[in-house]
């Protein structure tokens, strides 16, 4: 598996600060209130159990599970639904928790879709922002860091469900996908 990664771009313990801080700073936005982390599926999981962990604020978590890509490493540009919340958001504080955003269009449909089930308020949180590959204008009220437009893999984020186990964020190389990118 190792022979396919190109650099690791994102040590893991640069992604323990950036969880550290980002915890830091919703505990401080929410104080006194409860908060629903929504966890976008599946690459979100490893990211919001690190976050989950830096709350200092009383927190739920459900999951939604959400799909625009293939076994490709690009977006089709189509969010299908996989997996609906278990928990009733009406009149909730809501983040939704995502790996990475780039071109905008899975979290401004899930934002969309959302805001129709009444929560008290809904914020997006990404460890990892692509603004380079943006296809639509959404704020990102929380990002953990800012990236260059390669193909990551590691902490939680995959290629054709392979490598989510990586502790660190590597940019996969050419070879391992057939020669596409």
């Amino acid at each position: 598996m190792a022979k396919y990664i190109k650099d690791v771009l994102i040590e893991r313990d640069e992604i323990a600060r950036m969880c550290q801080r980002l915890g830091d700073q919703i505990s401080h936005d929410y104080a006194g209130r409860e908060v629903i982390l929504i966890g976008v599926l599946k690459g979100a999981f490893v990211f919001l159990a690190d976050l989950a962990r830096h709350l200092t604020i009383p927190v739920k978590i459900d999951f939604m599970s959400v799909s625009s890509y293939g076994s490709g490493t690009r977006t089709t540009g189509i969010v299908r639904i996989v997996k609906d919340l278990d928990t009733d958001i009406t009149n909730k504080h809501i983040i939704v928790v995502e790996d990475i955003v780039d071109t905008g269009l899975t979290l401004n449909h899930l934002r969309e879709l959302l805001s129709t089930r009444n929560p008290a308020s809904i914020a997006l949180c990404t460890a990892f922002d692509k603004p380079d590959r943006r296809k639509v204008q959404i704020d990102v009220e929380y990002v953990g860091m800012k990236i260059p437009d390669e193909f990551i893999v590691g902490y939680g984020l995959d290629y054709d469900g392979n490598y989510r186990n990586l502790p660190d964020v590597s940019i996969l190389g050419d070879d391992s996908q057939g020669g596409e990118k």
